[in-house]
């Protein structure tokens, strides 16, 4: 259960939302475009970041492009 933690977890890095346009789920309620999100976890396919809820959610990486520091 090492998600319960992710929230304590330092940032890996920070990502910037470019869309929310989802065809099958609804992700626009979670992700502003133009925002910059903390990320706290990655995989292959996916991002955990925290979302507009003040929570983990994890979103696909089409959804974002890296921002250099």
């Amino acid at each position: 259960m090492i998600h319960t933690k992710w929230n304590d977890k330092e940032t890996i890095k920070h990502i910037k939302c470019v869309h929310a346009n989802a065809k099958k789920f609804v992700v626009n309620n979670m992700l502003t475009p133009g925002k910059i999100y903390p990320v706290k976890n990655e995989t292959e396919e996916f991002y955990f970041i925290i979302d507009n809820s003040n929570r983990i959610g994890g979103f696909k990486k089409d959804y974002f492009s890296e921002e250099s520091e």
